[in-house]
């Protein structure tokens, strides 16, 4: 008899990982699946709040993980100890701007790092596969380089060279534009009410910063209107 396989989701509670988790419930069913919701020292609790009202709307189980410690030296925007401002321009124009370099709210190999950790965790919960949502959009001009194809190739190689072959990545989204994901989601009507991308806190998004404006733009891709934006 096969064993049933579990998957580990890293879950943000934006619009990528939610729809990745409804994805990975519908194929894993949501007894064998597991949502990693990490904190790194974010602006804002609103993205973990919003994760764990999606994985509970989903009911998976949901682990944590507090990384913050890690980027204390760093004064990337996203961080709550930043003396940067989030930028309200879109990820091209700050790309411009940046002339080729990583966006101010680029964090230092945070994915790297997640990634990492997902894989000890799940290896050790006894799951053989790690669910990522990055795409195309945040590594379009090297926005977001631990986002990218060749970084998510580079990544899944180590995880199964690392874990003796018994446990994969996969990143499904990693060459779909955000509209793609929204529509898939909007398949599986994933709840995206409770969800929040927005790099600033507050009882709505600001509307004005990079994710918002992409979210904003994806769902208007797909002839709809964000329900966080209604």
């Amino acid at each position: 008899m096969t064993a049933t396989k579990k998957a580990l989701v890293l879950c943000s509670g934006g619009v990528d990982s939610s729809t990745l988790l409804a994805m990975a419930v519908r194929e894993y069913g949501a007894a064998n699946v597991v949502a990693l919701s990490i904190s790194y020292g974010q602006r804002h609790s609103r993205e973990i709040q919003a994760a764990k009202a999606i994985a509970a709307h989903y009911g998976v189980e949901q682990r944590f993980l507090d990384l913050a410690a890690i980027f204390a030296d760093s004064n990337c925007s996203l961080l709550a100890h930043s003396t940067e401002a989030v930028p309200e321009s879109t990820y091209a124009e700050q790309q411009a701007e940046a002339q080729g370099a990583p966006v101010s709210t680029y964090v230092p190999f945070r994915n790297g790092l997640f990634l990492s950790s997902a894989a000890s965790m799940a290896l050790s919960m006894g799951c053989s596969v790690v669910l990522y949502g990055a795409h195309h959009d945040d590594w379009a001009g090297d926005a977001y380089p631990d986002c990218s194809q060749a970084f998510v190739d580079a990544m899944g190689a180590a995880i199964c060279e690392g874990t003796g072959g018994e446990l994969v990545l996969e990143a499904p989204f990693v060459q779909l534009t955000k509209a793609d994901i929204v529509k898939r989601g909007l398949e599986l009507a994933v709840p995206y009410e409770l969800t929040w991308s927005c790099y600033e806190g507050g009882d709505a998004p600001c509307g004005k910063c990079a994710t918002c404006l992409d979210r904003i733009a994806a769902f208007e891709a797909n002839n709809t209107t964000d329900p966080l934006m209604r």
